[in-house]
């Protein structure tokens, strides 16, 4: 049985999902979860793992344009360590840089309002980190 792959984009007030599709393929549906506390916020995660039938993880680290993690990418390294831990799944680390501003981007050419693209700008970056991750991984098949 093939396993969706769940995508994170970590913001203090939000959490932007997004979940592939159950071959690993595309970036399926996206979504906002309102953040709560750390305890709730994993609990929220682990039931969505189990009901969605997920099998790994991908969260955005926010580098530095240099490269290097500033606040925002430590929080992101202990978000990962706090969800293998209670979530039992290997969580892969994908360069997030430009993906909210490639989101905002993204909903401004749809010339949706400041209010939705707010709602909708997390998901978005979400499915966009997600689909880096499956075609960085799609390459690296066709190498093999």
């Amino acid at each position: 049985m093939d396993r969706r792959i769940l995508a994170l984009d970590l913001g203090e007030k939000r959490l932007g999902l997004a979940v592939s599709d159950p071959e690993g393929l595309l970036a399926g549906s996206h979504w906002v979860y309102p953040r709560r506390n750390i305890d709730e916020d994993l609990e929220y995660l682990r039931r969505l793992v189990e009901e969605e039938g997920i099998g790994e993880i991908v969260l955005g680290l926010p580098e530095n344009m240099d490269g290097s993690l500033g606040e925002q990418a430590k929080r992101a390294l202990e978000f990962k360590r706090l969800l293998e831990a209670r979530l039992g799944l290997p969580v892969a680390l994908v360069d997030e840089r430009l993906t909210t501003a490639e989101a905002e981007r993204v909903l401004l050419e749809a010339n949706l309002s400041r209010k939705k693209r707010r709602r909708l700008r997390d998901g978005l970056a979400a499915a966009l980190i997600l689909q880096a991750y499956l075609e960085h991984r799609a390459r690296e098949r066709e190498e093999r």
